[in-house]
């Protein structure tokens, strides 16, 4: 029996195989990357074949879904694992994280340039910020469609009703689509100007990405709680983004165009 819709979190029943949301927009993310990077390659002077293109990429799924699963187990629910090692691996009951699933691309597709030089390093990553932002777009899209990591109680008009909870909401699942498309767009802007020196886009990418995370986590429900660091009160992914927002600027400046 074929279902279309059996449910929120489901797209499609085949026969009592359920093909969930997240796994299609995982999908449909990886696909505009292996379509996208190719085309946009000519912008850092980079000659890849395709086959390289496929091989790297394939890295970067293992590297974000390893990373991703390994990053929410660690930064957002240690205890329940611990007690429950066995569900580490149940990725198709949610729980990904988009700063582990960065730092897990980080290094899949470190180690696949392991042989590559310094500049092509930074270049290719230039390019490939680009769909991993679209891609971060697409999990967001997945987060409204399951009705998940919603905002605090808001009066405004697009406050969204969630089922079991009370109040209106922000759908700060919309909030950080917006921000992901608008990061994917200032990228795709910046690394078509070729006096840019190879990297900058990338620090860019991790600039903006903090920065726009940070203020977001303002609006966001907070179900782990916060931590306390000194005499400021930061949520979990405040704190993650911190990291990301130094490196982009150490990036930035080391990257700059010297006289």
């Amino acid at each position: 029996m074929i279902d279309l819709f059996p449910s929120r979190a489901v797209a499609l029943d085949l026969f009592g195989w359920q093909v969930h949301w997240y796994g299609l927009l995982y999908l449909a993310a990886f696909l505009l990357a292996w379509f996208l990077v190719p085309r946009l390659q000519h912008f850092r002077s980079l000659q890849l074949s395709s086959d390289e293109w496929s091989r790297m990429l394939s890295w970067a799924v293992v590297g974000v879904i390893v990373g991703g699963r390994i990053g929410y187990v660690l930064f957002y629910a240690a205890a329940y694992y611990i007690a429950h090692p066995l569900q580490i691996v149940a990725v198709w009951q949610g729980g990904m994280s988009s700063h582990g699933g960065m730092i897990g691309v980080a290094v899949a597709i470190g180690w696949a340039l392991r042989h590559r030089s310094r500049r092509d390093m930074l270049a290719i990553a230039d390019i490939l910020v680009i769909p991993a932002a679209i891609g971060l777009a697409f999990g967001r899209i997945g987060n409204f469609i399951n009705l998940e990591v919603y905002g605090t109680v808001t009066t405004l008009p697009w406050g969204i009703a969630i089922p079991d909870v009370e109040g209106l909401r922000h759908p700060t699942q919309l909030y950080a689509v917006v921000k992901d498309v608008l990061i994917a767009s200032v990228c795709f802007l910046h690394v078509r100007h070729a006096s840019s020196r190879p990297g900058r886009t990338l620090a860019l990418f991790l600039m903006l990405y903090g920065v726009l995370r940070f203020l977001i986590e303002f609006l966001r429900e907070q179900p782990y709680g916060v931590w306390e660091v000194g005499f400021v009160t930061l949520t979990p992914g405040q704190l993650l983004t911190l990291p990301l927002i130094v490196i982009g600027v150490w990036i930035w400046r080391s990257r700059r165009v010297r006289a």
